[in-house]
């Protein structure tokens, strides 16, 4: 299962996605962590010091080689766009197994496997858009065959940045952390209002809670898509101090969240259909709209119409 915590920035969803990751671990879970924030701080939130990672969105080229295969529709990596959905002969991967990609990317941070899209280069500068880079977390996402008992844990960028590629339609449930004011209100309303349309589910967790008006303030204006409160932490504030702590020792009502949500994405199935769908529609659009031209191809006929993802 895949789950993405978005939110304003300084919101909590950095926090409240370390805190998830190591509750779903100490549970049995599988887990796979990426950071795929321009703030580079989940490793630090699990308790991980100078982890250097090699930076997904810098070895765009190495994901396309591997996750390609032999499938005949892909010329070469050159043309491969961090949309293009798996097809006949792509290379596909499991959590668990040891691949080219987990083994090349994937760092230990206190037991928890994790990437990193990583930060701008100086090249980067002035030119790229952040998306760039975790388009190489879309293009993993597209080739990954993950199992109902397996987690896939991103740290988002804040705000609605997801939206500018198809990344946002990758995730089985998208987290919203808000905060009860009205610039935190608004980042979950415009999220909500692009994500809709596809009908991708979606929660809210509200955070920085200070007494029940606030409470009230985000029931009020979120309803029935708020799931809990995270209530203020003396645990969260010990760790942000730098001592790390068991998770099992976590304030009881906040720990209580913790199973809420797991046991919310534990319900859901996906429709493996409908995500190759979407992944195909948002592939033809980038096609259409720049990288036809760019490339001097027609990057649609990538598209395979027969692929189905082998599931079991």
């Amino acid at each position: 299962m895949r789950i993405a915590f978005v939110g304003k920035g300084g919101s909590g969803k950095t926090t409240m996605s370390s805190l998830f990751i190591r509750y779903v671990q100490k549970q049995g879970g599988q887990v796979v962590a990426i950071d795929a924030d321009i703030n580079q701080h989940l490793a630090q939130a699990l308790g991980g010091e100078d982890i250097k990672f090699p930076a997904l969105g810098n070895e765009m080229q190495r994901i396309k080689e591997y996750v390609r295969g032999s499938n005949p529709r892909i010329s070469s990596a050159d043309v491969m766009l961090k949309t293009t959905p798996p097809g006949q002969g792509s290379r596909l991967f499991r959590l668990n197994e040891s691949n080219a990609i987990f083994d090349y990317f994937v760092r230990n941070v206190n037991g928890v496997r994790m990437m990193a899209t990583g930060p701008f280069v100086d090249e980067d500068m002035g030119v790229a858009c952040y998306h760039s880079k975790t388009g190489s977390v879309e293009l993993i996402l597209n080739h990954l065959i993950d199992q109902p008992d397996e987690y896939v844990v991103v740290d988002m960028t804040a705000g609605a940045d997801a939206f500018a590629s198809g990344l946002f339609t990758r995730f089985d449930l998208t987290v919203i952390v808000v905060e009860p004011t009205r610039k935190s209100l608004a980042v979950y309303e415009q999220y909500r209002s692009y994500a809709d349309p596809y009908q991708m589910p979606i929660v809210a967790i509200g955070n920085k809670i200070q007494d029940s008006s606030d409470k009230e303030y985000l029931q009020e204006k979120i309803g029935g898509a708020l799931i809990g409160f995270f209530e203020y932490s003396k645990f969260v504030r010990t760790e942000e101090q730098g001592k790390l702590l068991d998770i099992s020792t976590m304030e009881p009502k906040n720990l209580a969240l913790l199973k809420v949500l797991k046991e919310k994405i534990d319900t859901l199935e996906r429709n493996w259909q409908r995500s190759l769908e979407l992944a195909q529609i948002f592939h033809r659009r980038n096609a259409e709209n720049w990288a036809n031209a760019l490339l001097n191809i027609d990057a649609t006929t990538q598209i395979d119409p027969h692929f189905k993802y082998p599931i079991h």
